[in-house]
């Protein structure tokens, strides 16, 4: 006996076999996720002031005052951002040259002049430090979440506005490792493209296999920067609020959905929705 088709069901069973098409899941849409680093994954220890003053006391010299060393640090970041933006990429410039320009130009705005060689000295600690693992922890939730992605079958790509340092040592030492929490990287000192510039997530659909943006996810704690460059692709986006910031709640007024850490991004991931199109079928 031939099994009937769909087109020989009945009106209340077809309905529902309908009705059950239209509940899926995200994950079951998915083939990838992008995420962020700084704030998403892992989150820096202490202040700025405590490795500058760190690097200063270990050739003899006063700690620099940390609201100063702060805001010279600021006002000179920004400053070589614009002017030499992704690290110097585009420029060619090395990435110890752009960090040295950087933090001397922090001392001077703070306040702090020394010589040549006191300078080198204290800056070769300071580059070496934020180098490690050393200013960084890892959010619990952070590998977990990338290993069960991975499981799933999704592919996981890191897209984060910083130099190669994170992605060769930084990540790992925090075991964060690529082949086992994720699969491809984007950095912008080594694309020479950085967020919110959408661009920078076109490259990671290539980097990916070409995927389709709506088979994509992107995971960020920024609404400039994440959510809306990824969703202008025509990603699916996900905003973290692991600080409870007060921007949260105009975030989520806008219609952005927020989470408040990743176990709760996977619980999002998983669980059934309407799905539009396949909704419209079933009415």
């Amino acid at each position: 006996m031939v099994a009937p088709s769909p087109s020989f069901l009945g009106p209340i069973s077809r309905k529902k076999q309908l009705k059950e098409l239209a509940q899926m899941s995200l994950l079951s849409r998915l083939r990838c996720i992008t995420i962020d680093v700084t704030g998403t994954l892992i989150a820096y220890k202490g202040d700025l002031g405590d490795y500058y003053c760190m690097a200063a006391k270990s050739v003899g010299l006063p700690c620099p005052d940390y609201k100063r060393m702060h805001e010279g640090f600021k006002t000179a970041y920004t400053a070589m951002a614009t002017r030499y933006p992704c690290f110097g990429h585009a420029a060619k410039i090395p990435n110890v040259d752009w960090w040295r320009e950087c933090v001397k130009d922090s001392f001077v705005k703070a306040g702090y002049e020394y010589d040549d060689e006191t300078f080198d000295k204290v800056f070769r600690r300071i580059y070496s430090t934020f180098g490690s693992s050393a200013p960084y922890s890892i959010f619990p939730d952070s590998q977990p979440f990338l290993r069960w992605a991975r499981q799933k079958g999704l592919i996981v790509g890191i897209v984060s506005n910083a130099e190669y340092r994170y992605q060769d040592v930084i990540l790992p030492a925090l075991g964060l490792n690529q082949g086992s929490e994720w699969d491809f990287g984007v950095f912008s000192g080594l694309v020479g493209v950085e967020k919110p510039d959408p661009m920078i997530y076109k490259i990671a659909l290539e980097k990916a296999g070409n995927v389709a943006p709506n088979e994509a996810l992107h995971i960020g704690d920024s609404m400039r920067k994440d959510y809306l460059p990824a969703q202008s692709v025509g990603m699916h986006a996900l905003l973290l609020d692991r600080f409870k910031t007060p921007e949260a709640e105009t975030w989520r007024k806008s219609g952005a959905h927020v989470v408040t850490d990743l176990a709760a991004a996977q619980e999002w991931i998983t669980k059934e929705e309407e799905v539009e199109g396949d909704q419209k079928m079933v009415q």
